[in-house]
Formats: structure tokens, sequence, C-alpha cells
């Protein structure tokens, strides 16, 4: 046998690899998720299993040479990242990789036809992985909270195996979006490791310009430190007390969500009544045993309530947030961040001292921007140089402004 044109080894087995990581990346999320949702991830990453020996097979008939698996590995900076990312932007990213894997892969024609003809095939199962990531995203808007928490069931049907279109629920998804439309309350919460990124990431920024203002209109004197200092202090207890409240205020905001929910059961049971059955419907279950089950729930408000819950926004007996420990993290993380500038100024002062902090400070914003993009999914090298930028301007800004101010 000939050996294949490159164009079909180099497709093959990019798809190959591209497989690989996509089952790898789904399995990683779903790690963060309740079983209901982590066994429709699983399932996600099964399908890539079965994209993936598929295309082995036809590697194996055209004689191309199978690497070994364990080659391709998730690079460490996504793997955090699905780690402390919120999940609906890991579906949202999930998503355009899906995309722009179609769109670039298998679109093309390889030359041999029985290759183009796999790839369209995977190519159509794709797309399907893609419609239902972006209706798991959907309702993550409402149904998964930005600490990775799910609270609402899967929207997307279940997907294929690769070997079978997916199973669709024709019309549910609508009819649901439609009552939820309604309900317009719903919120969700925050991932206190985000906000210790974020904290840290504010009390850098602000200090930093206190440092370099006072720099400029004392000639970096004693008075930057007392002045750096006190911005520190009050930029961490600022931000502790913030996480505190808002953590306390989606407990809240759950209290009054369920209220909210026992009111809409009490003056629309039916229109809920159907929402529960479309979230079962959702899930797999057959129309009518959905529509049995949601009877049978009604009869109990509490239990329709519980369910209704959980399903719509998440709320179970396990609570909120921690208010204690997003204050912690907050507080400690933007205390860290804002203590940076200022301790050249407990060692010296003047030149030597706004040099040194200039530096560690520059440094330190990108560190600090490349932390965030484990949450934004942007480019680290790129978050951290937006972010550098950004110190530079401020930095730059308040000294200026600081040498015209009368000292």
């Amino acid at each position: 046998m000939s050996a294949p044109p490159a164009e079909v080894s180099e497709r093959l087995l990019t798809a190959w690899r591209g497989e690989i990581l996509a089952g790898a990346v789904y399995r990683l999320i779903a790690r963060r998720l309740e079983p209901r949702e982590a066994e429709l991830m699983d399932r996600m990453a099964e399908a890539e299993g079965g994209h993936r020996r598929r295309l082995e097979a036809r590697m194996t008939e055209l004689g191309i040479a199978i690497p070994d698996p364990d080659t391709v590995k998730v690079p460490v900076w996504l793997r955090l990242q699905t780690r402390i990312a919120p999940i609906d932007r890991l579906l949202a990213a999930r998503e355009a990789a899906e995309d722009e894997e179609v769109d670039d892969l298998y679109k093309r024609s390889t030359g041999d036809p029985v290759t183009d003809q796999l790839l369209r095939d995977i190519r159509r199962e794709e797309r399907s992985h893609s419609i239902a990531v972006a209706d798991l995203r959907v309702t993550g808007g409402r149904g998964v909270a930005s600490d990775g928490a799910p609270t609402a069931p899967p929207a997307a049907p279940p997907p294929d195996r690769g070997d079978g279109p997916p199973i669709a629920v024709p019309g549910a998804q609508a009819r649901l979006d439609k009552i939820l439309g309604r309900e317009k309350w719903h919120r969700t919460g925050a991932s206190w490791i985000s906000g210790a990124i974020y904290g840290a990431n504010d009390g850098l920024a602000a200090v930093f310009g206190i440092v370099a203002g006072v720099a400029g209109a004392t000639n970096a004197s004693s008075a930057v430190l007392t002045a750096g200092l006190a911005g520190a202090i009050a930029s961490a207890l600022s931000m502790a007390t913030g996480a505190f409240l808002a953590e306390r205020s989606e407990a809240e905001v759950a209290a009054a969500n369920l209220e909210r929910e026992r009111q809409e059961i009490a003056q629309h049971p039916e229109e809920e009544k159907e929402e529960l059955s479309l979230f079962y419907q959702l899930k797999g279950v057959d129309e009518a045993i959905a529509d049995q089950l949601a009877e049978q729930m009604a009869r109990n408000p509490d239990a329709m309530l519980q369910a209704l819950g959980a399903e719509e926004f998440g709320i179970t007996g396990t609570g909120g947030g921690n208010p204690v420990q997003a204050a912690a993290a907050a507080g400690i993380s933007t205390g860290i961040g804002a203590m940076i500038p200022v301790i050249p100024f407990m060692f010296t002062t003047g030149t030597v001292a706004i040099v040194i902090a200039a530096i560690v400070s520059l440094v330190a914003h990108f560190l600090v921007g490349a932390a965030k993009s484990l949450v934004t999914l942007r480019s680290w090298w790129a978050a951290g140089l937006e972010m550098t930028l950004a110190g530079v301007i401020v930095g730059g800004a308040l000294y200026i402004i600081g040498l015209v101010l009368p000292s």
C-alpha cells in the first residue's frame, strides 16, 4: 500500500489529537459538577472517544502510525482553568473550540473520499456537541453559578456516542425558556477564588497609584510609606467587608427566590407543574412519565418547591457560600496585592525606592493579570501584558499628577 497523502495524514492526526484533548477537558469539567451534570459531561467525553476510535480505524486502514495517546497532554494552564474558571465560561470556550474545529478541520477536502466522508460524519456530530454545549451554557446563565456550582439541570439533549444522532426533546427547551423568561428574579453567585484574584488586582492597582502619586508629590519621602500602608489597610478591609456582605446578600436572595417560587406554585400551579415536567424531559425522561412525576410532586407543595428550587437555581439544603471564607480570601489577597508597592519604602526612600517599587509593582501587575486569565480564559500573556500596561498608565499618570501638586 502506498503512503497516504500528507494532507490526509495531517488532518487525521490533528482530528485525533483534538478528540483526545476535548474528551480530557470534558472530564476535568465533570469533576466540578453534581452527578447529573457530570454524567452529561462524561457522555460528551465518551462521544469524543468514539470519534477517536473511528479515526484510529481509518488511520490503521491507511497505514498511518497511531501515536501514544499519553503524548496528548492538556496544557497546564488549561488544566488550571478547568479547576478555577466559572463553568459557564468553560462551556463557552468549549463551544467556541468545537465550532472552530468544525470549520477549520472538517470542511476542507483531503483528497481521499473515504476520509472526507468520515470527517463529514464527525463534523455533523461535533456540531450536535456544540449545540448541546451551547444549550448547557444557556441554562448555565441561571443554572451554573460563577463558582462552578450547578444550579439547574443541563438543557442539552444527551449527546451521541459517535454511533448515532443525539436524542432531542422537540419544543421542550423553548417552552421551558418561555416560562422562565417571565421569572427575571433568578440570581447566581460568584467564586471566592475569582474574588481573591480580583482582590489582589484591585489592591495592587489602587495602592500602586497612591504610592506613585505621593512619591511624585513628596520626592518619595517617608510619607509614601504612611500613605501606602493606610491605603493597603483600607483596601483590604473594604474588600473583606464587601465580600462578606455579598455572600450574606446571596443567602438572602436565595431565601427570597424560594419564597417567590412558593408564590409561583400557589398562583400558577399548572404552569409550575409543566415547568417541572419540562426539566425532567430535558434529562431524557419520557414526556408522559415526566408529566406523571410532576403531577405526583404537585400533590406536596413543599416537595415541589424543593424540586423546583434545585432545578431552577440550585438551591438545596447545603445553603450558599461561606461569608467568612469569602471575606478572608478577598481581604487577605487585597492586602497582599496592596503591600507590594509599599515594601520598598520600608527600607529606603528617594529615587531608589521609586525605581524598585515601579519594577516590583509592574512585575506583580503582569503576574496578577496572568492569574486573571484562569478566570477569564484569555491568553495568560495577553492578560498579563494588558494589566502591566494599565499599571504603567495609572502609575505614570499619578506620578506626574503628584509632581505638579503642591507638597
